[in-house]
C-alpha cells in the first residue's frame, strides 16, 4: 500500500516516545473469515462503531494494520471538545441552510456527551479533567471577536465567558503572550491511550472480533460480498466501514486520496511542582489553545505533567522530525519561559486529516450503501471521531442520525500526489496572518 508521506510516518518511530500507553496484546487475523460488517481501522471511529454494532448483535470484525490506538487516536492531545470542521459557521449556513448548519452545531456538544457517557458506562479510567476549554488571544487584535463569539455560544446553549488579562492571571492561566480568553464550559481532557484502549476492550467484551497486525492489502467486491485481504488471510463481509482517517492509504478499494493528512507534534513534561507552576503563573487544569491559525494547544494534567502541541512539518523523514521537534521546544519555551529548565521525556507526532471540503464525513463510498467511510475531523477526533463511528454503525442499523454536512460525498483531492503543496503554500501565509 502507498501513502502520502515518507515511509517513516507509518512506522513505530514517530510514536516511540509517546506519553500514552496502549495495549499491544492483540491477535493477528489469519485464515478465512466472514462477518456481517468489516471495519478497517481500530481508532476512536472504528472501535466506537464496533461497540455500537456488537451491542446490537451484529457480527463485526475489526482489522487494524498495527494495534488498536496505534495511530492518531492513541497519540493525540486528548482534547474532548467542540470541533470537527474547518468551516466557519457562516459558511455552514450558506451551504446547508439554517437547519442543516444548526443540526451540525448541535452534533458537536452531543459528541462530547456521547464520549462522557461511554466513559461512565464502561468505567474507563481516563484521567478526566477540565471544565471545558479556554481560547487564548495571542494579540489584542485576536481578542476583538471574543464578545461576539461568547454571545454565539450562549445562543447555542453553550455557557461561555470572556476573560480579561487580569481574569486569566487570577485563574492560573498566566503567560507573557496571552491578552484575553474565551472560556467555553463544554468538554474535558483525557488520557487518549487509556480511552482508546478502553473502547477496544469494551467492544471486544460486547462481542466484536478485533485483530492487530492485520493491514488490509486489497479490498474489492464480488457480487454482494466485500473481500478484504491481509498478509495472513481473507475476510468477507456484507458491509464495510473504512475508519483510517490520516493513515488512509492513497488507494484502498474504491477510495482514492480521500483526505489530506497533516502532521501534529506533541510534548509532555515531567510532573511540575506547585512552585514551578506558580512561577509560570499556570496552575489551571483547563484545556487551552490559542487563536493562531497555526495554533498551539496545551493543558496541565492531573499528575502535574504539562502537554503542549502544535502543527508539525511537511515531511516525515528523521531529519525533518528532528527539526520540527526543535521548533516545538522553541515555541514551548517562548510561551512558558519559566519552564525552560524542565525535563521533557516525551515527544511524538501523528497524522490528523483534512477533507477537501473541510467537513467531517460519514458517507457512502462511491454511492454504494454497503460501504461507508467515516473520517476527516480536522484535529478534533476524540469527540467527533467517536460520535462518527457510532453514527456509521447506526446508519448500518437503519437509523440515520447524521446532520446534512456529514452526508456529503468524500471527494478525492485533485493532483493527489502533490497535495502536500497545499501545506507548503498555506503554512507561510498562516504564519504571516498570525503575526499581524
Amino acid at each position: 500500500m502507498s501513502h502520502l508521506y515518507e515511509a517513516r510516518a507509518y512506522t513505530e518511530a514517530p510514536r516511540a516516545k509517546c506519553a500514552w500507553g496502549i495495549d499491544r496484546d492483540w491477535p493477528g487475523f489469519s485464515g478465512e473469515g466472514a462477518a456481517d460488517v468489516a471495519i478497517i481501522g481500530a481508532g476512536f471511529t472504528g472501535l466506537s462503531a464496533a461497540l455500537t454494532l456488537a451491542e446490537a448483535g451484529v457480527c463485526v470484525t475489526v482489522l487494524e494494520a498495527q494495534v488498536p490506538g496505534w495511530g492518531a487516536s492513541g497519540r493525540n492531545g486528548g482534547f474532548c471538545c467542540i470541533g470537527g470542521t474547518a468551516l466557519p459557521d457562516a459558511m455552514l449556513t450558506k451551504r446547508f441552510g439554517t437547519d442543516g448548519a444548526q443540526r451540525f452545531l448541535e452534533t458537536q456538544p452531543a459528541a462530547i456527551d456521547h464520549v462522557s457517557a461511554l466513559i461512565e458506562r464502561h468505567a474507563l479510567d481516563v484521567q478526566r479533567h477540565s471544565d471545558g476549554e479556554v481560547l487564548l488571544a495571542h494579540s489584542a487584535r485576536a481578542a476583538k471577536s471574543f464578545a461576539d463569539e461568547a454571545r454565539a455560544c450562549e445562543a447555542q446553549g453553550l455557557p461561555a465567558q470572556v476573560l480579561s488579562k487580569a481574569d486569566l492571571d487570577a485563574r492560573g492561566l498566566g503567560g507573557p503572550g496571552f491578552h484575553a480568553g474565551l472560556h467555553l464550559r463544554k468538554g474535558f481532557g483525557l488520557d487518549a491511550g487509556a480511552y482508546v484502549t478502553g473502547l477496544a476492550h469494551a467492544a471486544r467484551a460486547a462481542g466484536a472480533r478485533i485483530y492487530g497486525q492485520s493491514p488490509v492489502q486489497n479490498l474489492d467486491k464480488s457480487g454482494d460480498r466485500w473481500r478484504l485481504s491481509t498478509p495472513a488471510g481473507t475476510l468477507t463481509a456484507n458491509r464495510i466501514l473504512v475508519a483510517t482517517n490520516g493513515y488512509t492509504p492513497e488507494r484502498l478499494g474504491p477510495l482514492r486520496a480521500p483526505v489530506l493528512p497533516i502532521q501534529s507534534n506533541v510534548l509532555v513534561t515531567r510532573p511540575l511542582t506547585h512552585d514551578e507552576q506558580a512561577a509560570q503563573g499556570w496552575t489551571s487544569d483547563l484545556m487551552a489553545y490559542d487563536a493562531r491559525s497555526l495554533l498551539h494547544y496545551f493543558r496541565l494534567m492531573p499528575d502535574g505533567r504539562f502537554l503542549f502541541g502544535m502543527r508539525g512539518g511537511i515531511r516525515a523523514t528523521a531529519r525533518a522530525e528532528a527539526r520540527t521537534t526543535r521548533r516545538l521546544l522553541a515555541h514551548f519555551h517562548a510561551m512558558f519561559p519559566a519552564w525552560r529548565h524542565v525535563d521533557i521525556p516525551y515527544t511524538w507526532s501523528g497524522l490528523l486529516a483534512y477533507s477537501r471540503d473541510l467537513l467531517p464525513h460519514v458517507t457512502e463510498i462511491g454511492g454504494d450503501p454497503s460501504a461507508i467511510a467515516a473520517m476527516a475531523y480536522h484535529g478534533n477526533g476524540v469527540a467527533m471521531g467517536t460520535w462518527s463511528g457510532h453514527a456509521a454503525a447506526r446508519l448500518m442499523l437503519g437509523d440515520d442520525i447524521r446532520p446534512a454536512p456529514m452526508r456529503t460525498h468524500l471527494t478525492p483531492f485533485p493532483l493527489a500526489p502533490l497535495r502536500r503543496n497545499i501545506l507548503r503554500l498555506g503554512y507561510p501565509f498562516a504564519a504571516i496572518r498570525d503575526a499581524l
